[in-house]
């Protein structure tokens, strides 16, 4: 299995091939939107070399990125993400690459990992501190079918999972029924939780793989949805380790053959799947969230806040970042919609999680990121409102402990909300995307290009089409 090299060398890289006698090696990029990419060559066709001049490729074809007439790209492979792919049949290196412009040798501005390195060269160069630390908990669901298609005549979804409460009934020769119900998937043992062993063969991977793994546990939804919990690291390094994360979790699950999404919502009437992700910022080794005032928290840590629910609308293009996430955040249920903060109420965007007294432990959770989004870049923008809050000392106001669906229609009218859909959040970042193109983090291509590919590609394409709910609403009419 793989095992991860901390630090590596080229020359310590091409000596771990000779060791594991590797055959190929996986060179893996991040798109636009967030897939993975990836080419493979012969392991003789790994030298010094490469790490130093890298290998062309054609822009043009991945999402978002160049035009035709410039297409031409490197990939540079960065020797310290290495590890060996547990999957494959042939021992394979994988590395994590960075992109360049051939002629320039400049760092592409649209790739998504040169951002968020970015975003952490202006934290430093801030002054205000020297490491953003980012623990994100990614839900998803694991399915045993799934069937869709949308053409001109016809759109369904078939979704299937042998623990769903809908396959109560279903003749299984034979049904031994512990069906999940639904919302009440967290967290009974086995044999109600029927997905222990393939969470745990997930976590173990991951492990062997140099990922640092705090808990795997079932998730509330019935239907397979689970979530395994990463433990903080630097924000680039956690930004690669969520590629591998999910790499791995698809993987395992093919090999038993399911599946696993990562979409916010592919089950109606449960819970959705969201990636309440934890930031906090550190200098010189010692936290700057934690202090006396609420919650445990410093002024730092307050005004961090502020940035974050000032902002929040704008970050969710990036956090919450497809039209399917916004069948998540909906008021009355169970995602966090309210920009507001409290220490321990979940329905609030911010929370301040009061486990531990350490102050090593103080940072702030926004709840509102699902697992659809690209890491780099709501990371970065996570980040980027972030270090805007603290520069500008902005106030998040009161906090909200109250129960939300205890308060009277007035207040809660007061509380601002989380955009309501996906073209709501692209409107908001077009109004608001000063603090992001601070330090050359995200440059004006990089949110331009982000608003038309989301608008055209995704929010036009789906208002487009009729929905399949549409026609019990209006056949009739």
């Amino acid at each position: 299995m793989a095992a991860k090299q901390e630090g590596m060398s080229p020359k310590e890289v091409l000596a771990l091939c000779r060791e594991k006698d590797v055959k190929a090696v996986d060179l893996r990029f991040m798109d636009f939107p967030g897939l993975w990419q990836h080419f493979t060559i012969p392991v003789s066709k790994l030298d010094e070399d490469v790490f130093e001049n890298g290998l062309g490729f054609d822009g043009s074809s991945i999402r978002g990125w160049q035009a035709i007439n410039e297409s031409d790209m490197l990939v540079m492979p960065q020797p310290q993400t290495a590890i060996l792919d547990p999957f494959t049949e042939l021992e394979t290196l994988v590395m994590i690459c960075n992109i360049q412009d051939p002629i320039t040798r400049e760092d592409y501005t649209r790739d998504p990992r040169n951002v968020a390195r970015k975003a952490v060269n202006y934290l430093r160069s801030s002054g205000i501190a020297d490491t953003c630390f980012i623990g994100p908990e990614a839900e998803f669901f694991i399915f045993d079918d799934v069937r869709f298609d949308q053409n001109a005549h016809e759109a369904y979804y078939h979704v299937d999972s042998v623990e769903g409460q809908w396959n109560r009934g279903r003749d299984e020769g034979p049904n031994l029924g512990y069906k999940l119900r639904y919302k009440e998937g967290y967290f009974p043992v086995p044999p109600a939780d029927q997905m222990m062993n393939i969470r745990n063969e997930m976590m173990q991977t991951m492990i062997e793989c140099g990922l640092d793994v705090e808990a795997q546990h079932h998730e509330v939804s019935t239907g397979g949805q689970a979530e395994i919990d990463l433990r903080f690291q630097d924000l680039v390094r956690m930004a690669d380790q969520m590629m591998i994360y999910k790499y791995i979790i698809k993987n395992v699950a093919w090999r038993h053959g399911k599946s696993v999404t990562f979409m916010p919502k592919p089950v109606y009437s449960d819970n959705g799947s969201g990636m309440h992700t934890h930031i906090s910022l550190w200098n010189e080794g010692n936290p700057l969230f934690a202090g006396s005032g609420y919650a445990g928290l410093s002024e730092t840590g307050m005004h961090a806040i502020g940035g974050l629910l000032r902002h929040a609308p704008a970050i969710l293009a990036f956090t919450n970042p497809t039209t399917n996430s916004y069948k998540r955040l909906v008021p009355g249920y169970e995602a966090p919609v309210n920009l507001a903060y409290s220490q321990r109420n979940r329905s609030a965007s911010c929370r301040i999680p009061m486990y531990s007294p350490s102050p090593k432990a103080k940072r702030v959770e926004f709840r509102c990121p699902d697992p659809s989004c690209n890491p780099y870049l709501a990371f970065s923008a996570m980040l980027m409102a972030v270090i805007d809050g603290i520069q500008n000392k902005i106030s998040p106001g009161d906090p909200l402990d109250k129960d939300i669906y205890d308060l009277a229609p007035e207040e809660l009218a007061e509380v601002p909300k989380t955009p309501g859909s996906l073209d709501e959040a692209l409107a908001a970042l077009r109004a608001d995307h000063e603090f992001l193109l601070r330090g050359d983090v995200f440059t004006p291509d990089v949110i331009d290009t982000w608003i038309w590919y989301k608008t055209e590609n995704e929010v036009d394409a789906l208002r487009l089409r009729p929905h399949p709910y549409e026609f019990c609403m209006y056949y009739d009419m």
